[in-house]
């Protein structure tokens, strides 16, 4: 599957062991910018308007020194517990952020209830606000030292109510208490693990589709992401995991043209290096 976009350089490089499900994918530079995809992802129903480029964090610079100690961007942040859902703890983003995370929560809940039946009492995440360069991008500050990402590890759902009905062919068994791991399930294929792999990859489709809401999307299939989702808002767009034999890998992935980058020499370390 090749992503394109018009008057877009393409970047095509080796892929580790870890992409043999996605091998032959392209890179693709893309600024948020840009025009609309002319060949979406066939695993995505992607909507008909353009990537929404006002988002403010855009114009914050994110290129730092290589090498020693550097300062992120001086953001605001706010302590967040979930407004539709909850959070297991609050998270800490910059307020931009919070609204997208206030969109991300509803669809998450909408495609919980088409699944379980009902919305999952807490969201698990494993990471926001956090300091750091990119992995394997040293010249590049993380979305999370601007507040403008989080990792997500998975959802816990709480015992159905007795007059709860559960959709059709849901096992009896997910009528109680239980918890869906983006590392456990994703993959699983045991009668009720096959449902929360359904939940996580529907999830997964329904927010690609979504694109007022992440820019970069991040999962299990991209290396260093087993366990979690990455979103965040860069002002690129990127997306990339492995939604599996029967429905393809969805990835576009693009670098930022960022001033003093040299997107040509990085060009074949896209989609190889953990955010």
């Amino acid at each position: 599957m090749r992503v394109s976009a018009r008057n877009q350089p393409t970047f095509c490089g080796p892929r580790r062991r870890a992409y043999r499900a996605s091998a032959g994918l392209c890179a693709v530079l893309l600024l948020a910018s840009s025009p609309a995809l002319s060949d979406p992802p066939s695993a995505v129903t992607v909507p008909a308007e353009t990537l929404d480029d006002t988002y403010p964090l855009d114009t914050v610079e994110r290129q730092v020194p290589g090498r020693g100690s550097f300062r992120c961007p001086t953001v605001p942040l706010v302590r967040y517990p979930g407004s539709a859902l909850r959070y297991h703890s609050a998270v800490r983003v910059n307020p931009y952020f919070r609204e997208r995370l206030g969109r991300f929560e509803q669809v998450v809940a909408d495609v919980a209830r088409e699944i379980y039946g009902r919305a999952p009492r807490r969201i698990r995440h494993i990471g926001t606000y956090n300091c750091r360069r990119i992995g394997g991008w040293p010249t590049l500050i993380s979305e999370h030292g601007l507040g403008n990402g989080i990792d997500i590890a998975g959802f816990q759902f709480a015992r159905a109510a007795r007059a709860e009905s559960l959709p059709a062919g849901l096992p009896a068994v997910l009528r109680r208490p239980f918890h869906v791991s983006v590392l456990r399930h994703w993959r699983s294929t045991d009668p009720a693990g096959a449902v929360h792999a359904r939940f996580l990859h529907t999830l997964a489709r329904r927010l690609i589709a979504r694109r007022d809401i992440f820019r970069v999307l991040l999962g299990p299939g991209y290396p260093g992401h087993d366990n979690h989702f990455h979103f965040d808002v860069a002002p690129w767009r990127l997306i990339d995991m492995d939604l599996g034999p029967d429905q393809g890998a969805a990835s576009i992935a693009p670098a930022a043209v960022v001033p003093g980058l040299d997107a040509a020499a990085e060009g074949n370390k896209l989609g190889l290096q953990r955010r």
